[in-house]
């Protein structure tokens, strides 16, 4: 497998990733080489980060037309390591790897159904305020709820 920059650990890291959102590839994601396209997996990416999000207790807020804050995509990037086709069964991980101040670097796994790694990527989301146009600080109520996750992940390695 090739070296990905942003893993330091491949076995540690895959251990790390507990919550997965399962996407069956539709025929209008593939292209004419009968193939997922380039440009599916940052879909996929969203419908998992947006799963995970709700999970945490996000989106309901962020999703609420009063609300301020909104999550942002800064950058998001992805490695290819299988080709996908239609009708496969592709499990979409995603865990909080790094938790700044108003930011957070997620991390993404794709897994087929027999067990092998079809793509990995990286994403940082920015806690965004629509109203002052910048960035602001998580609450200590979200900053709970990221360490709440990384707790029972911690917990299920260990066991």
């Amino acid at each position: 497998m090739k070296k990905i920059p942003y893993i330091a650990d491949f076995d540690k890291w895959l251990q790390e990733f507990e919550f997965y959102y399962p996407i069956k590839v539709r025929f209008s994601e593939t292209d004419m080489f009968g193939h997922v396209n380039n440009t599916v997996p940052f879909v996929y990416f969203e419908m998992a980060r947006i799963e995970y999000f709700k999970s945490l207790g996000f989106m309901q807020d962020w999703s609420h037309p009063k609300s301020e804050t909104i999550p942002v995509v800064a950058d998001l990037q992805c490695d290819f390591l299988a080709q996908m086709f239609f009708d496969e069964e592709i499990r979409v991980y995603v865990k909080a790897n790094r938790i700044g101040t108003s930011s957070v670097d997620l991390h993404y796994l794709g897994k087929k159904r027999d067990g092998s790694i079809c793509f990995t990527g990286r994403g940082t989301m920015v806690h965004f305020n629509r109203k002052l146009g910048k960035a602001e600080a998580w609450t200590q109520e979200m900053l709970k709820s990221f360490e709440r996750v990384k707790n029972i992940m911690e917990n299920s390695i260990s066991k």
